[in-house]
């Protein structure tokens, strides 16, 4: 499906999407929970679909009622694949979890997912008593369990997906655990899945995010859980605030955990307006400079940064450029190589990310199956010289379906 944006003034109110980070952590509970668990205002993107189906597979009974998501936690998997979709989340969160059953279960998943390494997981999960195959680190994945629990040490220098499945699975092995984690990114994402541990009644104690102390034999309670507002996809819509004209986007909680909350930080360096409310976040335009950024710890907002750099007098540097190479696309260089067509230079040295703010121009990209560029390009055109039409723009689906009526109901 291609899509074409045009050049508009951009104002209105939103209600942000819900949280597919957090959407996706609830299903994995709920699913060893004992009892019955009432997910709201649930998030239905297409990864959160996928997890919604493993969770079955895996034995969950699920309804969907509206807005809510209602699931009987039950373990009891009765077939030998899970397809994780393409959620990067997904199948190295439910890895650790399906290593819990004792039986040969396959994984694997779809697209861009099928290039993306999973080899981070094999070694701890040895170390804790489960056999692991893949195919030279990558899917499909064949573990044979149970998990049993034990010593290890993890690799988060590529991602923290790893660590949060083995946190959410270990406190339902039958032995203590202590996790050593080197290099460990996007730490926000781990404040939110101790978040959600302890929500739903688990306990884990961390030191400085290096060891992690997991008692076995726990129990996770079945309760009612509401999901909050997503920050990754309303990023874009704040940023089009501040790049043209004004947005009000409610549902957001201003105390998240939520890694990608730091786009505020951002939008205030720039120069734009920013007012912070329990209610909402309402951001409207101003005279935009170029800034500095540290995107390391939250790597999904380099799509709209771009953008507000690309809307700045001057040139912007943003650092964390090593944690774009296993996303959906080489996102570093997918970046450098759609905006190149939209007039925006981008170069990258090493770990940092350089834009020289100018006018955007009008013409034609490829979201290259990333859900993410397909968005910054929308918010690209919006001050473009004239429409930009974005390829294979169902992208989106993976994580936000509504961001395109969404920002219709903002333009003018």
């Amino acid at each position: 499906m291609n899509k074409t944006i045009y050049p508009s003034k951009y104002k209105g109110v939103i209600t942000a999407p819900s949280s597919k980070s957090y959407m996706q952590r609830a299903i994995a509970i709920a699913l060893l929970a004992d009892g019955e668990t009432r997910i709201s205002n649930a998030d239905f993107s297409n990864d959160s679909k996928s997890i919604l189906k493993v969770a079955e597979q895996l034995g969950a009974k699920v309804h969907i009622l509206n807005d809510e998501v209602i699931i009987k936690g039950n373990r009891n998997f009765k077939g030998k694949t899970l397809s994780a979709g393409e959620s990067g989340l997904g199948i190295r969160t439910f890895t650790p979890i399906a290593s819990l059953f004792p039986q040969t279960i396959k994984l694997t998943g779809e697209g861009s997912l099928l290039n993306r390494p999973i080899d981070m997981v094999e070694t701890p999960l040895r170390n804790l008593g489960v056999e692991v195959t893949s195919s030279d680190g990558y899917l499909p994945l064949t573990v044979s369990g149970p998990l049993k629990g034990g010593n290890t040490e993890v690799d988060g220098s590529i991602s923290s997906q790893v660590l949060t499945g083995l946190l959410i699975a270990l406190p339902m092995a039958e032995n203590d655990s202590i996790l050593k984690v080197n290099k460990l990114q996007s730490i926000p994402y781990i404040d939110m899945t101790l978040d959600i541990l302890k929500e739903f009644g688990a306990e884990v104690k961390q030191e400085n995010y290096e060891t992690f102390r997991i008692k076995g034999s726990q129990k996770y309670k079945a309760r009612n859980y509401k999901i909050e507002g997503d920050w990754s996809g309303a990023a874009f819509h704040l940023v089009a605030g501040a790049i043209a004209g004004e947005v009000e986007v409610k549902g957001l909680n201003p105390d998240s955990l939520q890694a990608d909350r730091a786009i505020l930080d951002a939008i205030k360096n720039s120069g734009a307006q920013i007012k912070v409310s329990e209610e909402s976040i309402h951001v409207e335009t101003a005279s935009l400079k170029a800034f500095e950024f540290d995107a390391t710890h939250c790597p999904d907002l380099f799509p709209p940064l771009v953008v507000l750099a690309a809307a700045c007098e001057g040139k912007t540097r943003i650092k964390g450029v090593t944690r774009l190479y296993h996303k959906e696309s080489n996102r570093a260089l997918v970046l450098q190589k759609e905006m190149r067509k939209l007039g925006i230079e981008i170069q990258l040295d090493e770990d940092v990310m350089s834009i020289k703010g100018g006018k955007i121009k009008e013409g034609k990209i490829h979201s290259n199956n990333d859900h993410r560029i397909a968005m910054a390009g929308a918010i690209a055109a919006l001050i473009a010289s004239g429409p930009i039409v974005i390829e294979h723009a169902e992208a989106i689906n993976k994580s936000y379906p509504d961001f395109f009526e969404d920002l219709g109901l903002t333009t003018r």
